[in-house]
């Protein structure tokens, strides 16, 4: 009976401390799912707070652009920046582009003997995709780094606050002329990368592929359409609205010194890039039905 007693015991107490683990584990589990929960709407207040101020920015630029004072100095040398400056590098992603697609394009069409699409496989990805795609991530890199820098450290050094102190408006001084800028010179250097990435394609394949030069011209001229070079510089547009604005909005909206210019430009570069390749598919979605 004593044996009995003490294993009954045992068991009790066994039934206790399994009780109390399932407990704590639970408040455990409990915890953990708060502290996700908690993670996650912090996640989506912030990432709705951004869209928000986006938005008030957007206004703030449209509102701006056709009111008060423009600074046509200023428009000037942002078109210089960003056009000029950016179109070396716009052109060489241009000319490479152009002559790997047209080593690719003979790669597989020479399988079935379709040698004499190539010219209009290259007119067509240059002026639609290519060259607007690539050239916004160029200019992104470049002139939009350089926009989110440079309006960040007027920022972090409250040359903007000088601005307002001396009746200035900072958005048409800094914003609306990068911006209009931006959206007059991407479709400029579109237009100036379709010519070379074509040229890209036609060395490729009148120097290494022994096409006749005659012919290859004659097929471009004959494929490529308006609505193929048209759609190209809609993009374009749009590209450098995009690159201008997240810049000049990172920029504004830098904090805490050189390490907050840095996050900003590094933020500029990135939501740039998504938004391009976004707005890529969208347009191409649209104009597809052209």
């Amino acid at each position: 009976m004593q044996f009995q007693k003490k294993s009954l015991d045992e068991i009790i107490n066994s039934i206790g401390i399994r009780l109390k683990k399932n407990y704590i584990g639970s408040i455990k589990i409990n915890s953990s799912v708060n502290k996700f929960f908690t993670k996650f709407g912090s996640f989506v207040f912030d990432f709705f707070h951004s869209i928000g101020e986006l938005v008030f920015f957007l206004f703030e630029c449209l509102k701006y652009m056709f009111i008060d004072k423009f600074y046509s100095s200023i428009f000037f040398q942002q078109l210089i920046k960003i056009g000029f400056n950016s179109l070396p590098v716009v052109g060489l992603t241009s000319i490479f582009t152009g002559m790997v697609l047209a080593l690719q394009s003979y790669t597989g069409f020479s399988r079935f003997s379709a040698e004499s699409a190539i010219p209009n496989v290259v007119v067509l990805s240059i002026t639609r995709e290519l060259a607007p795609v690539l050239a916004g991530l160029m200019v992104a890199g470049r002139a939009g780094a350089a926009i989110a820098a440079e309006i960040g450290t007027m920022r972090v050094t409250e040359q903007i606050d000088a601005l307002r102190t001396l009746s200035t408006n900072p958005f048409n001084y800094l914003v609306i002329p990068r911006i209009l800028a931006g959206i007059i010179s991407l479709p400029i250097l579109v237009f100036v990368g379709d010519i070379i990435g074509v040229l890209g394609g036609f060395l490729i394949c009148t120097k290494i592929l022994n096409f006749n030069p005659t012919v290859y011209l004659q097929n471009t001229y004959n494929f490529v359409q308006f609505i193929d070079v048209f759609s190209g510089l809609v993009k374009a547009c749009v590209f450098g609205f995009i690159i201008t604005f997240m810049g000049c909005y990172h920029g504004f909206n830098a904090k805490g010194g050189a390490q907050g210019v840095g996050l900003s430009t590094t933020y500029s570069v990135v939501s740039s890039s998504i938004l391009i390749l976004l707005m890529n598919y969208i347009l191409t979605s649209f104009l597809f039905k052209l």
